[in-house]
């Protein structure tokens, strides 16, 4: 269950989602030579991969709102020795998907 009443949660979800549009659109309105910057890419190449991983972090390792180890981590493993070793991305998701459902299949929540 959300910490949040449901009226607060979806007033969250529009936020976000007004301010995730307005990004976008300061991306098609600012000068172009603004973006070109070397430091604004570097900027924006490192948000990206930050968000990316909080994301995966927040998605493997949690459970409505507590820590959790299950399947998940070892897949998670998995998958990013998968990347090391440079396996296609189709081959990654299988790898991390077999794992976690044998693991299951092993009694591991």
């Amino acid at each position: 269950m959300s910490p949040l009443p449901p009226d607060a949660l979806w007033a969250a979800v529009a936020l976000a989602g007004l301010a995730c549009l307005g990004i976008k659109l300061a991306g098609h309105v600012l000068p172009e030579h603004w973006l070109a910057r070397p430091r604004v890419a570097r900027v924006a190449a490192l948000v990206t991969v930050a968000l990316l991983a909080a994301l995966v972090a927040v998605q493997t390792a949690t459970d409505g709102g507590r820590l959790v180890v299950d399947a998940r981590l070892p897949a998670l493993a998995v998958a990013a020795v998968a990347l090391v070793l440079r396996a296609p991305f189709v081959v990654v998701v299988v790898l991390a998907a077999v794992t976690a459902a044998g693991l299951r299949l092993l009694g591991m929540p």
